[in-house]
């Protein structure tokens, strides 16, 4: 398999904890979102939306969106599982990660950014402004979401942990104040020495800048 990744892309950084968690030895592409590499005419045919990440198999179909990415490898290695076993848990752990994935990143993510200055003449302090504020607003919400003990939804990551880690270096890389999130802190913490998020952060990847 491949990984069509960018260092420093929230969605790409869920993916590459998964396949950490998991144990699997995948191949990574780097796709430079700054130089625009994602919509050269190659990688638009396997990603039509031009953004990361992107996985190819090894029969050449490719899965896109980090979720889809991430529920394939759930299904392709199902140990250890990325939802607890309890419904109603999996359920608010999905919740959870959706609330982050859906509501929080794509209001901040370079393509918004990109159509906020050409289209709308944002200067960088308003961008700045921006991007605190949805962050701030959509981890509050997770903030009451979940139920550290010690991670997101339990004894063990799951999807919630997965999804929530990149956003909180996002937060942190835009001095977004955490002060007032002690469950996210306390998540964070947890995540902080295992050897997935770890190895998952974009400091530790070989193409980081």
């Amino acid at each position: 398999m491949i990984l069509y990744d960018y260092f420093r892309s929230s969605a790409a950084y869920r993916v590459r904890i998964a396949i950490a968690l998991k144990g699997l030895a995948v191949e990574r592409r780097h796709i430079h979102l700054l130089r625009g590499e994602q919509r050269d005419p190659g990688y638009r045919a396997k990603n039509p939306l031009a953004i990361v990440p992107t996985l190819e198999l090894d029969d050449g179909r490719l899965v896109t969106q980090s979720l889809a990415i991430i529920d394939y490898l759930d299904a392709l290695q199902p140990d250890p599982p990325l939802l607890p076993r309890d419904a109603v848990l999996a359920a608010q752990a999905r919740a959870a990660a959706l609330t982050i994935a859906c509501e929080i990143h794509p209001l901040a993510n370079l393509r918004v950014i990109e159509a906020l200055q050409s289209s709308f003449g944002a200067r960088d302090e308003q961008i700045t402004e921006w991007r605190r504020r949805w962050i701030a607003e959509g981890l509050h919400a997770v903030e009451a979401l979940i139920a550290p003990a010690p991670f997101a939804f339990g004894a063990a990551p799951s999807l919630a942990d997965i999804c929530l880690i990149p956003q909180v270096y996002n937060a942190r890389r835009f001095d977004v104040p955490l002060d007032s999130c002690p469950r996210i802190l306390a998540v964070d913490a947890a995540c902080a020495d295992h050897p997935a998020f770890l190895a998952a952060r974009p400091e530790a990847q070989a193409n980081a800048e």
